[in-house]
């Protein structure tokens, strides 16, 4: 019998590589070469005088290989000119672009790029890898507060995150009945605002940890919904919530152990009138937990990094029913996060 013909190995020499690709776009955005182009095309000499100017001296080979490398990625385009940023580039990649996921990238450079190292670890002992990592004890959000700048990079990511999802997440059910939004965990308010803007008589307070509230106010300002959006601290887990007929947890269960989920429900639901409601907004598996991929993936990111994982609609049914949620719908919206409604009905 001949033997059958060899799959095409395509697939995992893709995967092979995959790192290659992700660490290109990490160290072009460290280096900020999308933001020295901004202002125009520049050509390899010039980015080189520049990075010189700057204090900051890199070798002119190395350099250009970067560059072709993103101009192959399709972040930059080259001609006789020189190199440009792509429209991608322009709306995802500089740090002052209102869109920016710079702040998200510079966290996985920073961060998650060296948790993953240790991805075979965390699997062997099911936990998070910050002290093998990084000499550090606790959870995710012990370390953010380490410094001002950490912070701050960190939020600015889950603001780039936020507005590719948010919108699609308050727009997923009708919330027109709803009177006073508190979004738990809001972080810099991207949910608050893509609910304000949507549905002009809804209130909204954005309620996070003190270290945050001022970075929230000025993401939250920019917004014409800005007069109908508090900020105010507070810790969910610790602290009497705000009153509320609806409330919001986006990207925030994922992070969590199942205990500690099990009690920030109840304490919502519990809070909550009848007719009032929970939006959760997380990027949902497939019941089989098959897929999509980018589920998954985060899944193993938050073994890496936190105490929890991502879970189906099936699961968060569960949970939100025993916590005291008698309707539960959900929304695949499309976007990076899915939309579930829960509501506490008599």
């Amino acid at each position: 019998m001949a033997n059958s013909p060899l799959p095409d190995p395509t697939p995992v020499l893709d995967l092979i590589e995959a790192f290659r690709r992700s660490k290109t776009l990490f160290a072009a955005v460290a280096l900020g070469i999308f933001d020295r182009l901004h202002d125009g095309p520049a050509d390899l000499a010039a980015l080189f005088d520049a990075f010189f100017a700057a204090g900051e001296p890199v070798e002119l080979g190395a350099l250009e290989r970067l560059l072709d490398a993103c101009t192959a990625l399709g972040l930059l385009s080259k001609d006789e000119r020189g190199y440009a940023n792509s429209a991608l580039a322009s709306a995802y990649l500089r740090r002052g672009s209102p869109h920016t996921l710079a702040g998200y990238i510079l966290y996985s450079n920073r961060v998650l790029y060296a948790l993953w190292a240790n991805l075979e670890d965390a699997v062997r002992e099911g936990t998070s890898r910050w002290r093998q990592t990084f000499d550090l004890e606790g959870d995710l959000f012990r370390h953010l507060d380490r410094t001002a700048e950490a912070q701050r990079e960190f939020l600015a990511g889950m603001n780039g995150f936020g507005l590719l999802s948010s919108p699609r997440v308050v727009a997923a059910f009708d919330l027109g009945r709803f009177h006073r939004l508190v979004d738990l965990g809001g972080g810099t308010g991207h949910l608050a605002v893509a609910a304000c803007e949507r549905y002009r008589e809804l209130r909204a307070v954005v309620w996070d940890l003190p270290s945050v509230v001022e970075i929230a106010k000025e993401y939250i300002s920019r917004s014409s919904a800005a007069p109908r959006i508090a900020v105010e601290p507070g810790d969910f887990f610790h602290d009497p919530l705000p009153n509320a007929d609806l409330y919001a947890l986006a990207r925030v269960l994922h992070d969590w152990s199942e205990a500690k989920i099990r009690a920030l429900l109840k304490k919502i639901a519990e809070r909550l009138p009848e007719g009032g409601g929970l939006l959760v907004a997380e990027h949902l598996l497939d019941e089989r937990k098959t897929g999509p991929p980018s589920a998954l993936l985060q899944s193993l990111n938050m073994l890496v990094c936190t105490e929890g994982k991502e879970r189906t609609l099936a699961e968060y049914t569960a949970l939100l029913r025993d916590a005291g949620f008698s309707r539960v719908d959900a929304v695949k919206t499309g976007a990076p996060l899915d939309a579930i409604l829960a509501v506490k009905e008599a």
